[in-house]
């Protein structure tokens, strides 16, 4: 594996990382108050297409953080309209 790639799965290791915390707050206190739907469905577009991106170049470092993301997102959409 090119160092590049080790580069590239390092960043979408911590920026995936990154959701983590805001979903498991989400969860454990059931509330979103301080969570843009707005932003969160502009970013799930995003991501969606960024994993299509990454498929087109067979990018696993792509793939990988955005197919992970896709379902952190998700998850806190689900959250947004439950604890409504």
């Amino acid at each position: 594996m090119e160092t590049i790639e080790i580069v590239g799965l390092v960043a979408a290791i911590l920026t995936t990382a990154s959701f983590v915390p805001q979903v498991f707050k989400a969860w454990r206190e059931k509330t979103t108050a301080g969570v843009s739907l707005t932003m969160y469905l502009l970013f799930f577009v995003g991501v969606v297409l960024w994993l299509i991106y990454g498929i087109h170049h067979q990018s696993i470092p792509i793939i990988f953080a955005n197919a992970i993301t896709v379902v952190l997102v998700v998850l806190m959409l689900i959250f947004k309209v439950k604890y409504k």
